[in-house]
């Protein structure tokens, strides 16, 4: 079975697509250019189910996503698909200490994601931001005061002890 027939399977749920799109991933057999160009598929739920095969991936092994791989997360990060865009931050989050060179489009899409409507979309940006000032990055300049006023306008205390997490790490 290849990754289209997998996910085009309608005997098989979701999770049990994304782990197998995972263990694909991190074994070899799924190679990134791939998966990035199932993640260019038009169903929503398909884009969702790679982003977050890759999210599991790298959390074991962030190395296995390349730059182009970054961008195209950080991309994700704008679509219309609340799940796109809550994977995607986490991506985001488990590999941006490797491309402390290509964080703009990131933090551009992840800011504002910061204000979503959406709790999971505002705690994956959180955590994302987070991840990204505890890199002490000459982007904290402007980066901490950002996140500090999102903070203080939150809503969810779980949201808000993600941002003031990582304002402890840089103090």
């Amino acid at each position: 079975m290849n990754l289209t027939e997998l996910l085009k399977d309608k005997d098989l749920k979701a999770k049990a697509k994304v782990e197998t799109i995972s263990e694909w991933l991190l074994t070899g057999q799924l190679t990134e250019s791939d998966w990035c160009l199932a993640t260019g598929a038009t169903k929503e739920a398909d884009i969702a189910n790679c982003i977050e095969a890759m999210e599991f991936a790298t959390q074991k092994h962030p190395e296995i996503l390349s730059k182009d791989g970054f961008s195209l997360v950080s991309e994700t990060l704008t679509a219309k698909a609340p799940r796109v865009k809550w994977e995607s931050a986490k991506v985001i989050g488990n590999t941006a200490r490797l491309f402390p060179d290509q964080l703009d489009t990131a933090l551009k899409n992840l800011l504002n994601n910061a204000h979503h409507e959406g709790t999971v979309v505002r705690w994956s940006a959180a955590f994302a931001l987070g991840e990204i000032v505890k890199l002490k990055l000459p982007h904290n300049k402007d980066l901490i005061p950002a996140l500090q006023a999102i903070s203080a306008a939150e809503e969810k205390n779980s949201i808000r002890k993600i941002y003031q997490s990582a304002f402890i790490v840089v103090k």
